[in-house]
This record gives C-alpha cells, sequence and structure tokens, in this order.
C-alpha cells in the first residue's frame, strides 16, 4: 500500500512538472529568446557598444556609426550572450544591417563582442 501511494504521489508531481513546463514562461538555459522590448535603453546601449567595440577592433571600419537595435535575442548561459541585428552606417546615409554578439556577465562586469558581420 506504501509503495502505490509513493508510486501514485510520484506520477502527481511529475504530471504538475509538465504542466507548469508547458504553461510557463520562464526562460530556458541555453535557448535563445526573443527580446521584449527592443526599444529599452540597455539594449540599445549595447548596440552602440557593439558597434564602437567593432571600430576599435577593425579600423578599417572606421566611420560607422549605430543607429539603432532593429531586432534581437538572448540566452542565459555564463552571462546574458545577446544576438542583435542592427542599423550602422557611415556619413552618407548608406546603412546596413549587422547582427552582433554580445556577451555580457554583470558579476564581473564584463562585455564581450563575440561576433560582428553584415546581415543577409
Amino acid at each position: 500500500m506504501r509503495t502505490r501511494s509513493l508510486l501514485l504521489l510520484a506520477v502527481a508531481v511529475c504530471a504538475a512538472a509538465t504542466a507548469a513546463a508547458r504553461g510557463a514562461s520562464a526562460l530556458i538555459v541555453g535557448s535563445w529568446d526573443p527580446i521584449r522590448d527592443i526599444y529599452d535603453p540597455h539594449v540599445q546601449e549595447l548596440g552602440s557598444w557593439a558597434v564602437a567595440e567593432h571600430v576599435k577592433q577593425a579600423p578599417g571600419d572606421a566611420g560607422l556609426t549605430f543607429r539603432r537595435v532593429t531586432s534581437g535575442e538572448t540566452q542565459e548561459f555564463d552571462g546574458m550572450n545577446y544576438r542583435l541585428v542592427l542599423l550602422a552606417g557611415r556619413g552618407g546615409g548608406d546603412d546596413g544591417s549587422y547582427t552582433a554578439q554580445v556577451l555580457e556577465q554583470d558579476w564581473i562586469n564584463s562585455r564581450t563582442l563575440v561576433s560582428f558581420i553584415p546581415s543577409n
């Protein structure tokens, strides 16, 4: 009788956990999730930082200036990864779309530009 009760309890716990996972809006560690508020000042500042950091690393792109982040995703993994699609251009109004990946680790006050490439 006791074994059957424990088995029923285990099944109930598993069923409840499955139901909660299906309805949960919690972030799944490792998955890429859309940024809900692309106009958030922190998101826009990350885009601006990514362009400035790219220019420091690739002097041939001097003159490239940040316009705005247009879309993006986040991934929780050893900090917060941001994959940002942004507009940047040079003085002549020739804006281009770029994808920048930034790893931000708040607890050590660190940002790393992982990649910065033209978008298709």
